[in-house]
Formats: structure tokens, C-alpha cells, sequence
């Protein structure tokens, strides 16, 4: 027993010792939870207070439930393999095939994955001769999805308006299909189990007398409807419930977006009547100054449980900020950081790049690929292999090449246009008598697929036609609207993050462009070849190359959602800016902006040794050059925990200042708990030459009508093109479009 609870601190202990009543363990990042969750199983079989049986454990992954089974299996000489531990929708499943009669299924039903439940739906609205543009397919997918988790069935649903009406006779329609083939997706899973309990007496009661101890992982990712499963199991109410052992951390609740209640947390202190709330506040992931940023930024919620987080590894290193005057710069002096840390010897796995929208990776990955450097996309895929990405690309390669029978089968009915399959069977047979491509076969074609594909080709003769005197960036833009691909994604309920890909591909087409424009090198050769199909091959190149192979040393990459659980040596989160980190749309609602607070926690303290926090001046988004503030996150953050790499207000290019610093540190990367050197100064960029500024000039007083007085620090480029770096004071140093800010000279 002694070896079981040997090496808990004070708080774990607690909580693995607890007797068996209702508990709520608030469990920071990097507290221990899996170990006090394991231990704590351990504990009560070997004390004999609970059986194998007994036990019900729930978590939220697969990979969550086999390594707590695994650290289980080492703690004690038992067999595992019966025991009921696993996610919501794996138990669920295991008691619906125990009494697939009672729940009115085959024995042998079939799950459906979201791509299964997608396809189904299609195919109902076909069978209804329903219009799915006016109800789009993942539309319906989500609103009878967010009805299965509240728990709602058809006639449950409160319809106020006609076209409510309509979604609820399909919901019914879908469940009906379903019934009849005898498949469940992923929601039915949870709502027919919850509905099997709550209907049948003698099974609701067997399993309330077998569970007399239910352990429940990231209790504030749970829905209505889990906790409903879990107030059922646990007989609420009766007189003598089963043990609930609640573990969570409502400061990491981030997932709202899919039906997360960070408010069962509260609700299960209350209905429970919880009288043990433990709170795991050590850290053994992070420095001090990571913990006390992060607790800095989470106590500016309201309705938290309440806990602060600290280490006794000391304070580390400082906070480091850096900010460029671009996105592009950002990226660029991001990855030279990482090559200094990999030259220290850090290995470049235990490396992570953060940003808030997965849009933001397109820059970044840019830049890694311009420097080689092997870099993996942690739970998604890179920018150029993003399905709407390769939609958009599909329909730039047939204006390059018609003759692209790829790419035209790619998009030929995408965004769905009523090409079938045996009109498209019909083309490539004809493709292959004629010997053409598939393109130049449609005039062969008669009858309806003439017509539908037909359709097709003129619209891309169209697009061919409205572009031919546009810039590349624009060319990408009228595409985007013209093929449909903004409207379709715009009808998807959480299509919003592929519509910001999608703006994205024009960012980097008019950044190409620039990069193209550029002079060329002495010794370099000019690019041939018209902008559009040098652009294509760059795209088809980036995404061919520098994705690290399996088991490779490489930088990981990652949104702030898919980095929660994981914890590096190295973080920089990056594009800490307002409308980026917080979000744009989350700023207005008070619910939403605490909700980015935690999600701006969590990135903190994925960092175990050294953080950085990244902005610029300017970004490119939507094909624009937009000019940022720093995240009001900065301001929440004790100054003292910070060290600026580059001046608060930066000095222009032509300033006799050094133009940022390396970040310093430790001599090497192993010593992280070493106080930081003075930092040496990046040598002085070149003196700004002079330029026509329209009658202005580096040093003068300028007026702008939103930022107000300013003075100009510095410029680049010409023409239309030609920008100037103004520090505004109190407002902040804007890089500004010299053509369109409309200066004031004052003096």
C-alpha cells in the first residue's frame, strides 16, 4: 500500500484516499490527474473496497483509456481486459450490444462515422427530392447532432418557424432511415443508451447496483447528455448514489463549439451536494514565470471554481516577445529562432508552433519550407493539402490547363451542380475513344450530361475570360466567388475555418507575387513562365516536400485546440494579436472571449521551459494588408514576466538603433534554469534610402484620421505599393499604405 501512494503530494494523496462519496478534483495543467485517476482505481481494488466489476472509468479518447489500463495493468497483478473503462461512445456501445433487444436494434447494427452519417443524409434528401441548397447537408448533420447531445427527439424539438419545421420532419425522416437499415451514428450511441436506462427499470437498476464507483477524465469537455448518462448511472437521488469521482479543470474547457458544458462542473458540485473539492494546484511541467502568466491571464474570468497553479522547479526564464513588422517577418525570425535552439541541442520535436486559426500555418509553413526544415502538421493537414486548398487549386490548374483530367474530375461537381456518376462514366468513355482530354470531350457529349457538364466547361471559359488582365492574386480571389467554393463553405455550419483557408490562398498568391516581383540576385535567374503556373508549382512543390517522414526529428505544428494535452520544451504562440488570439468573432460576447481566455491558458502551459509570444504590425489576410494591435492578453500579463526582444516602439529601418535582438538565454539548451545573458544586437539593418513620399518625409508629423498624430519612423517600396512605418503614440507603431492612409503633414 505504502509503494501504491508513495511519491503523491499532499492534495493527490487526498484525493486518491477519498472514501467513496462524491468528489470534485480540479486538476491543473500538468498536475498529475491521469496518475491520481489510475491510482486512485488502483487503490480502491487493492483496499478491497471495489471490484473489477464495480468500476466504471470514462475518458474522452481511446488513446486517454489504454493508457490508463496500461498504467493500471503495472500497478496491480490483475487482468484488465474486462473491466469497464473506456470512452462515452465505447460504453455505450458495449451496453447497447448487451441489450440490443431492449433498445429496439439488430444484433449486428452498424455505426456511422460523420462521413457515413453525411452520406446518408444526402442520400435521404435525394430520396425526398428535398433542395440541399436551401437545406445544406451538414447543416442538418449539425442541427440533428446538437439535438441528439441535448437530448431532443423529433417531437421534442421546439419548431418556431416553417423552415425550423422542415429540419424537424427530416430529423424524423433520418431516424426513420436509420431505424429501417439498422445503424446508429455517434450521438444515438449516448441518446439510446441514456433513453435504454431511463425507460427499462430492471436494467437502469443492474447497472446502478453494479457501478458503485464512476471516475470521469476532462469532466469539463462533458455535454447535457453525458452528464445526464452519468447522473442516471450514478442513480442521483437515491438514497445511497454511486461514487462519483469527478476530475477536471473548468479553466481548460475549450470546447464550447461542440457542446461542452463547463457549467456540469458547477451543476455536479450542486446536485451532488459534493462536499470533497481537491484542488491539484503543483505543477510538474513548467517554469514559475509560465505558471504565473498563465494564472495571471485565467483570473480575469468570472464564475471560476478557483485554483493557482505553481511548481517548485523555480521561476525559469522569462516570457520572450518579439514583434515583427509582418506576418512574413514573424515567420521568418521564428524559424531562424528554432535553428538557434536546434544548434544549442534541442531536438526540433520538442518544439511547437501554436496559432489560434489554422489558417495563420500558411505563413509559417512558408518559411519553414524556404529553410528547410522539417516541420509535421499535429492533428491536421498542411495549407496546401487542405481539401478546400485543393478545391480552389483544382479550378486554378483547369484555367492553366484545360486539359488537366485531374483536376476537372476534382471539381467538375464541386460545389455540386447535378453531374452524376453515369454522366461522368459516359465523358470518360467517350475521352477514351476520341483520345482527348476530358475537357475537350464535352462538345461529343448530347443530351443531359451535354448540358450538365457543359454547364461546367462554360463556366470555366468564363473564369478563363474575366481573369485574363487580373493580377495573380486577384485572379485566385474571382475564382473563390465565381466557382461557388465561399458560398458553399459559407452554408456549412462550421465552415468558417475553411473560408479563412480559402482568403488565406489569396494572401499567398499576392505574397508570391511580391517575392516574384523581387529583384534578382547576382548569379540568379528570373522565373519564366506566366504568374498563374508559377504559382501552381510552387503550391504542388510546397506540398511535396519538407513534411517530415514517420519517426523523423520535426517541428511541430499545431492549432491551440490540438495542442491541449501535449507539452513541449519550446512553445511560441504565435499571432497574438486582437482579432486573431482573442478571435475576431469572440471579442463582443462576454461568454466567448472567456472561453479564448482559456484557450490562451492552455497554450501557456503547453510550455515547459521556454515561451514565446509572437505579433506583428501587419498581416496579410484576405488578400489585404491589415494593421494589428497587440492581444489584450499582453495587458493581463505582469509586466515583470516579460522580456521584450524588440523595442516596445520599434525604431524605423533607418534608425541608428538595433532593430530587435536575439533572444539570449542560456549558452546552451540544456541550461534552462540558468539566468538569461544580456542579449546581443542584431546588427543594424542598412539605412533607409530616400524615396518619393508624396512630399513627406522620414521624421515628419503626420496626421491620421483614426490613429491620430503620428510620426513616420521609416518606408519600403514604391508607387502604389509604397508603405511608412508611423509611431502613433498611445495608438502604436502602423505600418500604413502610403496611397491610402491620406496623411496629414503637420508643419
Amino acid at each position: 500500500m505504502s509503494k501504491l501512494l508513495e511519491n503523491l503530494n499532499t492534495e493527490q494523496h487526498a484525493a486518491v484516499t477519498l472514501p467513496p462519496q462524491a468528489a470534485l478534483i480540479l486538476a491543473g495543467a500538468g498536475s498529475g490527474k491521469t496518475r491520481v485517476l489510475t491510482t486512485r482505481i488502483a487503490w480502491l481494488l487493492q483496499t478491497g473496497q471495489a471490484s473489477p466489476a464495480s468500476i466504471l472509468g470514462v475518458t474522452f479518447t481511446n488513446k486517454a483509456a489504454k493508457e490508463m489500463l496500461t498504467r493500471l495493468g503495472a500497478m496491480l497483478p490483475i487482468n484488465t481486459r474486462g473491466m469497464w473503462i473506456g470512452t462515452f461512445h465505447g460504453l455505450c456501445n458495449r451496453m447497447l450490444r448487451a441489450h440490443y433487444r431492449e433498445a429496439a436494434l439488430p444484433q449486428t447494427f452498424q455505426i456511422l462515422d460523420t462521413a457515413d452519417q453525411l452520406a446518408a443524409i444526402k442520400r435521404l434528401l435525394k430520396a425526398l427530392n428535398v433542395d440541399d441548397e436551401k437545406f445544406p447537408p451538414r447543416e442538418l448533420q449539425h442541427f440533428i447532432n446538437a439535438n441528439k447531445e441535448a437530448g431532443y427527439r423529433p417531437q421534442q424539438v421546439e419548431a418556431w418557424d416553417e423552415y425550423t419545421r422542415k429540419r424537424v420532419e427530416l430529423y424524423h425522416e433520418y431516424d426513420a432511415q436509420c431505424q429501417k437499415e439498422g445503424v446508429v451514428d455517434f450521438p444515438e450511441l449516448l441518446l439510446r443508451s441514456y433513453e435504454l436506462l431511463s425507460r427499462n427499470e430492471p436494467i437502469r437498476r443492474h447497472y446502478q447496483l453494479r457501478f458503485r464507483h464512476i471516475l470521469v477524465d476532462e469532466f469539463q469537455d462533458t455535454n447535457r447528455l453525458q452528464y445526464l448518462w452519468l447522473k442516471i448511472l450514478a442513480a442521483h437521488g437515491a438514497e445511497q448514489p454511486a461514487a462519483i469521482f469527478a476530475v477536471g479543470d473548468d479553466d481548460q474547457s475549450i470546447y464550447g463549439f461542440r457542446g461542452a458544458e463547463v457549467g456540469n462542473m458547477r451543476d455536479f458540485e450542486r446536485e451532488f451536494h459534493v462536499a470533497s473539492v481537491i484542488r491539484l494546484e503543483q505543477n510538474y511541467r513548467s517554469h514559475g514565470n509560465i505558471l504565473d502568466a498563465a494564472n495571471a491571464i485565467i483570473a480575469n474570468n468570472s464564475k471560476r471554481l478557483g485554483k493557482n497553479l505553481w511548481t517548485d522547479q523555480g521561476s525559469g526564464e522569462p516570457i520572450r516577445v518579439y514583434e515583427a513588422p509582418t506576418d512574413i517577418d514573424e515567420g521568418r525570425w521564428i524559424v531562424e529562432e528554432i535553428q538557434q535552439l536546434v544548434r544549442d541541442g534541442a531536438s526540433r520535436s520538442d518544439v511547437a508552433l501554436l496559432y489560434r486559426s489554422n489558417a495563420q500555418s500558411r505563413v509559417l509553413e512558408q518559411q519553414l519550407f524556404s529553410s528547410g526544415v522539417p516541420y509535421k502538421v499535429y492533428g491536421g493537414l498542411r495549407f496546401f493539402e487542405r481539401q478546400e486548398i485543393k478545391h480552389a487549386l483544382a479550378y486554378l490548374r483547369l484555367l492553366a490547363n484545360p486539359d488537366d483530367d485531374t483536376a476537372f474530375l476534382r471539381v467538375v461537381n464541386f460545389p455540386t451542380r447535378g453531374i452524376g456518376a453515369r454522366s461522368l462514366e459516359l465523358l470518360q468513355d467517350s475521352a477514351r475513344t476520341f483520345n482527348t482530354s476530358l475537357y475537350a470531350t464535352v462538345p461529343h457529349l448530347s443530351g443531359k450530361p451535354a448540358s450538365a457538364i457543359g454547364g461546367f466547361v462554360r463556366l470555366i471559359e468564363e473564369m478563363r475570360h474575366a481573369t485574363e488582365e487580373l493580377p495573380l492574386y486577384e485572379i485566385v480571389d474571382h475564382i473563390l466567388d465565381t466557382s461557388g467554393l465561399r458560398a458553399h463553405y459559407r452554408a456549412e455550419r462550421e465552415g468558417q475555418e475553411r473560408l479563412e483557408n480559402l482568403d488565406e490562398l489569396v494572401s499567398a498568391a499576392r505574397y508570391f507575387m511580391n517575392e516574384a516581383d523581387a529583384p534578382v540576385a547576382e548569379g540568379e535567374e528570373a522565373q519564366h513562365g506566366d504568374p498563374l503556373s508559377r504559382f501552381l508549382a510552387h503550391a504542388s512543390l510546397e506540398a511535396g516536400d519538407h513534411q517530415a517522414e514517420a519517426g523523423q526529428d520535426a517541428v511541430q505544428l499545431m492549432t491551440v485546440h490540438a495542442a491541449k494535452g501535449l507539452e513541449f520544451d519550446a512553445v511560441f504562440i504565435t499571432g497574438v494579436e486582437d482579432g486573431l488570439f482573442p478571435h475576431e468573432q469572440s471579442m463582443n460576447d462576454i461568454a466567448s472571449l472567456e472561453e479564448e481566455r482559456r484557450l490562451m491558458y492552455v497554450a501557456v502551459t503547453r510550455a515547459r521551459k521556454r515561451l514565446y509570444l509572437t505579433l506583428a504590425q501587419s498581416r496579410m489576410l484576405h488578400g489585404q494588408t491589415r494593421y494589428a494591435i497587440k492581444s489584450r492578453f499582453f495587458e493581463e500579463i505582469p509586466e515583470g514576466l516579460l522580456k521584450w526582444l524588440t523595442p516596445r516602439v520599434q525604431a524605423g529601418f533607418g534608425a541608428s538603433a538595433s532593430y530587435g535582438q536575439r533572444s539570449g538565454g542560456s549558452s546552451s539548451y540544456g541550461g534552462w534554469n540558468k539566468s538569461p545573458v544580456s542579449p546581443k544586437p542584431r546588427e543594424a539593418m542598412p539605412q533607409q534610402p530616400s524615396r518619393d513620399l508624396g512630399g513627406l518625409r522620414i521624421g515628419q508629423l503626420v496626421r491620421h484620421a483614426k490613429f491620430g498624430d503620428g510620426v513616420i519612423l521609416a518606408a519600403e517600396g514604391s508607387g502604389a505599393d509604397a508603405k511608412v512605418q508611423i509611431n502613433f503614440g498611445s495608438a502604436g507603431v502602423k505600418w500604413l499604405l502610403l496611397s491610402l492612409a491620406k496623411l496629414e503633414a503637420i508643419g
